[in-house]
């Protein structure tokens, strides 16, 4: 079996293409057809399922290991069921075994305080990522971040709250996806100010790569905000472009610059919204959003019918 896994030559024609059919468990050359091997080692199920139901029914592996369980779901559960295998139902006796093994059980999935600490965080990082409706990769992101902080004994003098704020925004900015500092402190109900010292701690001790926002990363979620079309979204990115190209956009904030690309969209294709409507969304002022909107009609020559 291993010396078979081993074969990448044909000894009869010399071809290096070879077929490995784990199912008949044949090693053949695509060449001349020789069955170089009949000792591949399959690993499929012993079993064959004809439909998905079988399928499901039959397959006995668990769920997938993740980084937002503190055991990272390898731990096991006693069902509260009180009947066996078979569907009897258990004695007084060993009724009473169950709820001790069932009750160790429990106690042995958080042994130490550093592991209640990691699954009291990892529980807050699922509930802020849930209220910012995060896809699950800036999750498991997230919790990796904060196993590292664990890891280095980061977190001493530090509020849980604080230091997974500052993680789910980190994972935000690796995994492209946009969320604000404000955002993701008001959903871990602490303040930006906490949110940004914590996140800026984090960047100096762990000497992470965080890749700058860009301002077109705005557009779509602004878009969204307002209920606009495809078509001023299509054409806030071409002002954007033409603003990167001029080396506009630097020294800019990338929300505020998003948020005034949007606007002038919005009015060239008669999809008016008004300025503070947009500064809502983008969570700037409208001062700001007048600033470089005068900048981009002006360097762009861009002209409005207000």
């Amino acid at each position: 079996m291993i010396k078979s896994e081993k074969i990448t030559v044909c000894p009869e024609c010399g071809n290096n293409d070879l077929i490995r059919d784990y199912e008949a468990g044949e090693l053949v050359c695509e060449g001349c057809g020789m069955v170089v091997s009949s000792e591949l080692f399959s690993y499929g199920p012993e079993w064959r399922a004809f439909n998905l139901e079988q399928r499901e029914k039959r397959t006995r592996v668990g769920a997938p290991l993740t980084w937002t369980i503190h055991d990272k779901g390898l731990s096991t559960i006693i069902d509260w069921t009180g009947r066996d295998i078979y569907g009897r139902g258990l004695k007084p006796e060993q009724r009473a075994q169950a709820y001790r093994l069932r009750k160790w059980n429990r106690r042995s999935k958080v042994s130490g305080a550093s592991e209640r600490n990691l699954a009291y965080a990892l529980s807050e990082l699922t509930k802020i990522a849930y209220k910012l409706n995060l896809p699950k990769n800036v999750l498991e992101t997230a919790s990796v971040i904060y196993r590292q902080v664990v890891r280095k004994r980061l977190i001493r003098g530090r509020s849980i709250q604080g230091v997974a704020a500052a993680s789910i925004y980190m994972a935000c900015r690796q995994c492209n996806v946009i969320r604000t500092l404000e955002e993701v402190g008001k959903a871990a109900n602490i303040t930006k100010k906490e949110s940004g010292r914590n996140y800026r701690f984090l960047l100096r001790k762990l000497e992470t790569r965080v890749p700058p926002v860009e301002a077109k990363s705005y557009v779509s979620k602004f878009v969204n905000q307002l209920t606009l079309s495809g078509n001023v979204e299509n054409l806030a990115m071409q002002i954007l472009e033409q603003a990167v190209a001029m080396r506009l956009t630097s020294g800019r904030g990338p929300a505020g610059i998003a948020a005034a690309a949007t606007y002038i969209a919005s009015l060239l294709t008669n999809e008016r919204r008004t300025q503070g409507e947009i500064a809502r969304g983008a969570q700037v002022t409208e001062v700001t959003i007048r600033n470089r909107y005068k900048e981009l009609t002006q360097k762009l020559s861009i002209e409005m019918d207000l």
